[in-house]
């Protein structure tokens, strides 16, 4: 038994490392472990404390966009020069506040947030192209969303005991490096489901089993989860291979013809009809095994059916992704910089009248992480060739530079933008005859932890148009600017 405990905790420790490393930018940890101010107060002279959890944290960012669309406003589109307003500065403020209590059986976790958007010039729901049933809503743009249920679920099980667990209710799905399924932490609303996750666990493996509806953010009501919408899956994680890390995964996701307009205004558009199946697999070294070097390859293809508008016919699912990155760690420099590259690929389709969709659906990712920090496209029809170094001057700072060259895979089939809709208006649409260079993006960001409780960041971009890009617009384009400070503090 002692054994099995021990095999069970390693392997928890690697996973929970797991996002710390080759990522192109991570934040500087702490100067040292933060509990919160109310816990530190409650647990000092009572132990029984220690089971409670009461804390939260307040983040704050201003944004500056040039030359980047504004969703809602006629003629907005990336990288137009003239004829329209491309130009949005921004302050994005999100708090959360939670609750938790640990027994040895069982836990409860509930967080409340409040999203508010200041000077924000995008519309809540721009309705671009038109929904039937749906209205465009301008509110206070995309990300506002200003006090509502983020977390709210009970666990029952102990893993140290008995394999097997069970977590029911409002809660975060993030697998891997959250290319397809991730919390969308970057964005001030994020991303939380209504779920019920079956967790089986041994020295061996550990596999999660799950269904779920996404929930939708609408500012001013309760948010509640579209019931047309499902993500189902099950994703197996193993560490008993010597210095690797092995993943697998199946994810469903059904959205039947009413999804798209079961809410009036949502905050972001609803998807069309679909039933979509992922089969994948990930491969990744463990942190500081492989004397220096580090890697990651995952693959993955979709088959089902697939509807590109809210009334066309579903087509012949068949898509596919895979991604190779890798780094080496000059431990005995300064700084212990890290080298980079990586190269991402999503097809696309090749012909729209074949009665084949050769789009891959990049389901619910955190796609700020990869393909540049501007945000400006998904993981749909897209190659990217991307290059970083990542630097700690001291152990409270990080900071990252960062290349990412983007060409489309197919151009006969859309430039897709990172929420994973088509561009399809402003001069932009299908252009099979246009180079497939799209252009590049160049990205520097720092992070300091000013104090254990408190975090500050910012990086600018730039992003120099490519000829695909140019011969679209044809004369109005222009290259994109994008820069950021944030603000982040726990208590």
């Amino acid at each position: 038994m002692k054994n099995q405990l021990k095999h069970l905790s390693a392997g928890a420790l690697v996973l929970a490392a797991l996002n710390q490393v080759q990522a192109q930018y991570t934040p500087p940890p702490p100067p040292s472990p933060f509990p919160g101010f109310l816990n530190e107060y409650l647990r000092k002279d009572d132990p029984y404390m220690n089971q409670w959890d009461f804390g939260g944290d307040v983040r704050e960012r201003f944004e500056a966009k040039e030359n980047i669309g504004i969703a809602g406003k006629a003629g907005s589109v990336d990288f137009r020069k003239k004829g329209a307003d491309v130009g949005n500065e921004y302050f994005l403020t999100r708090a959360r506040l939670h609750v938790g209590y640990t027994d040895k059986w069982w836990s409860a976790y509930v967080e409340g947030q409040s999203s508010v958007a200041l000077s924000d010039e995008r519309a809540a729901y721009a309705n671009v192209p038109a929904v039937a049933k749906t209205k465009k809503k301008i509110g206070n743009g995309p990300e506002s969303d200003t006090a509502d249920l983020h977390q709210a679920y009970v666990t029952i099980g102990n893993h140290k005991e008995f394999p097997l667990s069970l977590k029911v209710g409002r809660q975060e799905l993030s697998y891997g490096d959250e290319r397809l399924v991730g919390a969308f932490g970057w964005n001030n609303i994020g991303r939380s489901f209504d779920a019920v996750k079956l967790r089986w666990q041994n020295a061996w493996f550990g596999v999660d089993f799950f269904t779920g509806q996404p929930v939708v953010p609408r500012d001013g009501q309760f948010d509640m989860p579209n019931p047309h919408d499902w993500l189902s899956g099950a994703y197996l994680t193993s560490t008993k291979v010597p210095k690797t890390i092995l993943e697998g995964y199946f994810l469903a996701r059904n959205a039947d013809r009413a999804a798209i307009n079961h809410f009036d205004d949502p905050q972001f558009p609803q998807p069309t009809a679909r039933d979509v199946y992922t089969v994948g697999a990930r491969v990744k070294s463990k942190p500081n095994e492989l004397a220096g070097f580090d890697y990651t390859v995952e693959g993955a293809y979709q088959f089902g059916d697939f509807a590109t508008g809210a009334t066309t016919k579903r087509l012949t699912q068949s898509a596919y992704m895979f991604t190779v990155l890798g780094g080496y760690t000059f431990e005995k420099l300064w700084a212990t910089p890290r080298l980079g590259a990586e190269f991402d690929y999503s097809s696309g389709d090749s012909n729209s009248k074949d009665g084949t969709h050769g789009t891959f659906d990049n389901l619910f990712p955190t796609n700020h992480k990869f393909y540049g920090s501007m945000d400006l496209v998904s993981l749909q029809n897209i190659q990217d060739l991307g290059a970083n170094i990542t630097l700690k001057p001291t152990s409270r700072m990080s900071v990252a530079f960062m290349g990412n060259a983007l060409w489309l895979a197919d151009t006969h089939d859309s430039f897709y933008n990172v929420t994973g809709a088509a561009r399809a208006t402003g001069g932009y649409g299908i252009a099979p005859k246009n180079d497939a260079f799209v252009g590049t993006e160049l990205t520097a960001v720092a992070g300091y932890a000013v104090t254990r409780f408190a975090q500050v960041e910012a990086g600018y971009a730039h992003f120099f148009t490519g000829t695909y890009v140019n011969q679209t617009l044809k004369s109005n384009h222009r290259d994109a600017d994008w820069v950021y400070v944030q603000t982040t503090i726990k208590f």
